[in-house]
């Protein structure tokens, strides 16, 4: 078991607009989720979550918008954002998740002070069209190269519970393995009545053997987070995820669900004998 865990927050400045069809995404407008929507965070909000988050011990903060990809408009919020927090909580890394995105743009939000860059595969290319029909696998994978191309860290993963095949959970690790990441996303569906997948039909003990096959499909890979659906998934449980490979963690609230206290996640490290990473190599 790895004895420094390192912790991320993640930050939803964009809530709820996005036009896609993903079947597992609370924040697509056609399924009409109860959820908060909202086109921008006020800044006064993004920065006390971020000091709250630093104040917790995350070294990860990552600014997360919902629509497919980046427009001129997204990319000058997110960098204006960047720039408040990079001189205001230095301490942190900031990490951008903005769906697809080109060169160019990952270029520009690296410029701005953004480190890393997160956007999941999400499932494997084969299973892909079964849960969005509005743009293909192939895009995600492409920004994926462009991150790795404009010098930023990638952070990419998926989401277990879709309704997918052991051949596609494997397919999908072996995709996220050629791109050589320093961090793997994590997540378990988390259902939504208003989605049209099915529920979860995973159990913790199948959950955990998945963080395990993670790790040993992506040996190199610095960072296994486990993400959304963490408290949904394991229950009273969550402590075991560390001892089947997985180093980090999200802690507080995520993208339209609600997390745990995040000193509930510090007493478990505690009771574990597990530090809080202090620093990140990449």
């Amino acid at each position: 078991m790895n004895k420094e865990i390192f912790l991320c927050s993640i930050c939803n400045i964009n809530s709820g607009t996005c036009n896609e069809d993903c079947k597992f995404c609370s924040q697509s407008v056609r399924y009409k989720a109860d959820i908060e929507r909202y086109k921008q965070k006020p800044m006064d909000e993004i920065l006390k979550e971020a000091i709250a988050a630093k104040e917790s011990g995350a070294l990860g903060f990552c600014l997360v918008t919902s629509n497919k990809g980046i427009d001129e408009k997204i990319l000058n919020f997110v960098c204006s954002i960047a720039e408040i927090l990079t001189k205001e909580v230095p301490q942190l890394r900031l990490i951008a998740c903005n769906g697809t995105a080109t060169l160019e743009q990952l270029l520009t939000l690296k410029a701005s002070g953004i480190k890393a860059y997160n956007h999941n595969l999400e499932t494997s290319e084969a299973f892909y069209p079964q849960i969005c029909t509005t743009h293909p696998w192939s895009q995600r994978y492409k920004t994926c190269q462009n991150v790795n191309e404009a010098g930023l860290s990638l952070l990419t993963g998926g989401i277990f519970g879709l309704g997918e095949s052991q051949e596609d959970r494997i397919s999908m690790l072996n995709s996220i393995s050629s791109l050589n990441p320093a961090s793997v996303p994590i997540n378990f569906y988390h259902h939504n009545e208003a989605l049209e997948l099915e529920p979860n039909p995973l159990t913790a003990d199948e959950a955990l053997k998945l963080i395990k096959l993670t790790r040993e499909r992506l040996p190199n890979a610095q960072r296994i987070m486990v993400a959304g659906g963490r408290e949904l998934m394991f229950g009273d449980r969550q402590s075991e995820i560390f001892s089947y490979g997985a180093n980090s963690i999200v802690i507080g609230n995520y993208l339209t669900t609600k997390g745990r206290v995040m000193s509930k996640d510090l007493d478990m490290l505690q009771s574990l004998n597990l530090t809080v990473a202090k620093q990140v190599k990449n």
